[in-house]
C-alpha cells in the first residue's frame, strides 16, 4: 500500500479563497463593530452591563452574518428576528420546566433548529440564544420571562444598523428577490431563458442536491446567469459592436415630418430612425411611434377641417435613447436587443454617431460566429493528409 503524498493532502485541507475583495472586508468589519457596540450599549443602559455582556456572544455571530454575508438567506431580517424570538421563547420555557442542565440546553438547541427550519428563519446564532437562555446566570434568571426583552432589543438594533449602514455603503440589504422580466406581458419566458436553464431546472437541481445551500435561490440564479454570460463572452471570441454595426446610417432631423419619416422607413426597410440635430443624437423614433401619431392625426376633429399643421418628429420621438460604443462586446448586446425589445441601438464614439446595430445585424454576427465554430470543429475532426 503506497503512502499518501503530503502535498495533495495539504492542498485538500487548505480552504478555497474567499471571493471577497479586501475593501469589502474593511466595510464589513467597521459595520460589525458599530452594530455590536451600539446594540450592547443600548442594552447595557436599559438592563444593566451584566445582562448585555451575557447576550453578546450570539449577537457578535449575527453581526458577522448581517455585515459580511448580507446576501445569504441566513442573514436576512426575518431570519435574525424570527430566530431570536423563537429561540428565546423555547430557551425560557425549557429552563422554567426542566432546569438549567446541559442536556436541557442541548434539547433547546435541537428544538429551536427544527422550529427555525419550519418557519424559514434559520439563523445559526439563534441556537446560541436558546442555549444562553437555558444556561442563564442568576442575574438573568431573576428577569424571568422579561429576558426576552433584551434579546429582542439586541436583534432589532443590530438589524436596524445593518439596514442603514449597508445601504449607505452601497449594499442592498435586505436582499430583494429578482424581478421577473415581462416586457411583452405574456406567459412566455424571456428569449434568453428559453435556451438556457429555466427556473424549474434550478428547483429540480436544488432538490436533487438534497442539502442546504448557504445562498438564496435568487442569488444562486444570478450567479449562474453571470457564469453563462462569461462563458458566452469567451465563446464569442471578443466580437464587438464595430464588427457588426451598419455604418451607412439613415437618420432624420427633429423637423422631419411624419410623411417623410414614413417614406424613409419604408424605402430602407427600417423599424427605427435616429434623430440628429447639429451632429448630435437627440432622439429616436420607431415605426410604432409614427403609426400611433398618424392614427391620432387621422381622427376627425372640427379644428382639422380648417387648419392642420404637419406633425414633425420632435413631437413624437423618444428622447431617452439607449446607445452603445463601438467597443461594446457582442454578448452584452443580446439582452438589449432580445429581452428589452429594442430594434435599433445607436453606436456613439465620443458623442458622434458612427453606426447603428439592428436585430438583423446581431443575427448576422451570430451566424458568422457559428460558421467559424463549425469550420474549426470540422478541421479538428478531419486529419490532415
Amino acid at each position: 500500500m503506497s503512502a499518501l503524498r503530503p502535498e495533495p493532502l495539504l492542498q485538500r485541507l487548505i480552504p478555497a479563497p474567499l471571493n471577497i475583495p479586501p475593501k469589502e472586508w474593511l466595510r464589513a468589519g467597521v459595520g460589525a463593530l458599530l452594530g455590536l457596540c451600539l446594540a450592547g450599549w443600548l442594552c447595557s443602559l436599559a438592563y444593566g452591563p451584566s445582562i448585555a455582556l451575557h447576550l453578546l456572544g450570539p449577537l457578535a455571530a449575527t453581526a458577522v452574518l448581517v455585515f459580511a454575508v448580507h446576501a445569504g438567506p441566513l442573514a436576512q431580517p426575518w431570519s435574525v428576528l424570527g430566530s431570536y424570538a423563537l429561540a428565546g421563547v423555547i430557551g425560557l420555557v425549557m429552563r422554567q420546566h426542566l432546569g438549567s442542565e446541559l442536556w436541557v440546553a442541548g434539547v433547546a438547541l435541537g428544538l429551536s433548529l427544527l422550529v427555525m427550519c419550519l418557519l424559514r428563519c434559520l439563523h445559526p446564532p439563534g441556537g446560541g440564544v436558546a442555549v444562553s437562555a437555558v444556561l442563564a446566570d442568576s442575574g438573568l434568571v431573576a428577569m424571568g420571562d422579561h429576558l426576552l426583552e433584551p434579546i429582542m432589543l439586541n436583534a432589532l438594533v443590530l438589524v436596524a444598523v445593518a439596514v442603514v449602514y449597508n445601504r449607505l455603503t452601497g449594499v442592498r440589504y435586505p436582499k430583494p428577490g429578482l424581478p421577473r422580466k415581462d416586457l411583452h406581458h405574456t406567459h412566455d419566458p424571456v428569449p434568453s431563458a428559453r435556451v438556457g436553464f429555466s427556473s424549474d431546472d434550478l428547483d429540480q437541481a436544488l432538490e436533487d442536491i438534497g442539502e442546504y445551500v448557504d445562498v438564496s435561490r435568487d442569488e444562486l440564479e444570478r450567479i449562474l446567469l453571470a457564469t453563462e454570460q462569461h462563458a458566452l463572452q469567451r465563446s464569442l471570441g471578443g466580437i464587438t459592436a464595430a464588427s457588426v454595426m451598419s455604418r451607412d446610417v439613415q437618420f432624420a432631423s427633429p423637423q422631419t415630418t411624419l410623411e417623410q419619416a414614413w417614406q424613409m422607413l419604408a424605402s430602407h426597410h427600417l423599424k427605427t430612425l435616429p434623430v440628429m440635430a447639429e451632429g448630435r443624437l437627440v432622439g429616436i423614433v420607431s415605426l410604432s411611434d409614427v403609426l400611433t401619431a398618424a392614427m391620432a392625426r387621422a381622427r376627425f376633429s372640427w379644428r382639422g377641417l380648417w387648419r392642420r399643421r404637419p406633425v414633425v418628429l420632435e413631437q413624437v420621438m423618444s428622447r431617452r435613447v439607449i446607445s452603445v460604443s463601438s467597443q461594446h462586446p457582442l454578448e452584452r448586446l443580446l439582452p438589449l436587443l432580445c429581452e428589452q425589445g429594442l430594434h435599433c441601438l445607436p453606436v456613439l464614439d465620443d458623442g458622434k454617431l458612427v453606426g447603428v446595430i439592428t436585430q438583423t445585424d446581431l443575427i448576422a454576427g451570430l451566424k458568422r460566429q457559428l460558421l467559424n465554430h463549425s469550420t474549426r470543429a470540422s478541421d479538428e475532426r478531419v486529419p490532415a493528409l
